[in-house]
């Protein structure tokens, strides 16, 4: 079976003045698919295997290419945005004809020269496009550890679970809610820490470091919060978790222990309904 949207190796069966037609070895041979005259090798013959990338043509026509796609079926990619069309975006990825991430494939809006990250699915007209939804083919045999400091693109963001991440844009990762700080966007790269390598080989990350560092990095920035509003915040640690996560992205035990060191450096003092710095 000619397989659409992956590399196989077939054989030629027919010679003709615009180029060749290959067929599965072994198979009956009225299956066939075009492989151009430009692409076919100098002096293949009858006979002879090719390894070809299938796809269709500007007509839809299924088609044979030596040339090697910067995606195929099953796995995921980064590709650049080329322009948008009335269907959707067309993205570059090394064949003539441009891959279709319709509209209602992308997970955000995306524009001419945008870099994204897509997975590569048959439609039901049977053509080829791409989709922003990449966790289904996505990596579970990652090299990462615990502790491991790790780099990835964030595809989707849930309210239930949190963000979903492509570790090196090919293994799966999700930062749980709780473990989400400041303001995460889809399509961003981010540098998280692995928390957890799962049994089924799925990484936990947090984007904060271990408590006991990163109570600095807290501090500071609760300084800058604090300046922002001329010295003055308007609420200290016995407001709810909901407005310190709304402030500073911190939960509230966070907050409280990047408070306690600011306390005992002498940078700030407690009111009883605000923090001033000194």
């Amino acid at each position: 079976m000619i397989r659409l949207g992956e590399k196989q190796k077939l054989v030629i069966v027919k010679k003709v003045s615009f180029g060749v037609y290959l067929a599965v070895p072994g198979e009956r041979q009225e299956e066939r698919v075009l492989l151009p005259a430009k692409q076919v090798p100098e002096d293949s013959d009858l006979g002879d295997e090719i390894e070809v990338f299938i796809y269709r043509d500007s007509s839809d026509r299924l088609i044979a290419t030596t040339k090697e796609p910067k995606l195929v079926m099953g796995s995921v990619a980064e590709l650049t945005v080329a322009q948008v069309g009335k269907f959707g975006a067309f993205l570059d990825w090394g064949l003539e004809k441009d891959l279709l991430l319709p509209f209602k494939q992308q997970a955000k809006k995306v524009n001419a020269g945008d870099k994204v990250l897509v997975s590569l699915y048959i439609d039901k007209s049977g053509r080829l496009c791409a989709s922003m939804n990449v966790y289904e083919n996505l990596r579970t045999d990652s090299p990462y550890e615990k502790d491991a400091h790790v780099t990835g693109r964030v595809y989707e963001i849930s309210d239930n679970f949190g963000a979903f991440v492509a570790v090196d844009n090919m293994y799966s990762a999700l930062i749980p809610k709780k473990e989400l700080y400041g303001h995460v966007e889809i399509g961003e790269d981010i540098s998280a820490r692995v928390v957890q390598v799962r049994e089924d080989g799925k990484l936990t990350l947090s984007i904060r470091d271990k408590a006991y560092l990163q109570i600095g990095r807290d501090a500071e920035e609760i300084l800058k919060i604090i300046d922002s509003y001329d010295g003055v915040l308007p609420f200290n640690d016995k407001v709810s978790p909901e407005i310190i996560k709304r402030e500073t992205g911190m939960s509230k035990n966070e907050f409280k222990r990047a408070v306690g060191n600011l306390l005992k450096a002498g940078k700030i003092e407690i009111k009883e309904k605000v923090i001033r710095r000194i």
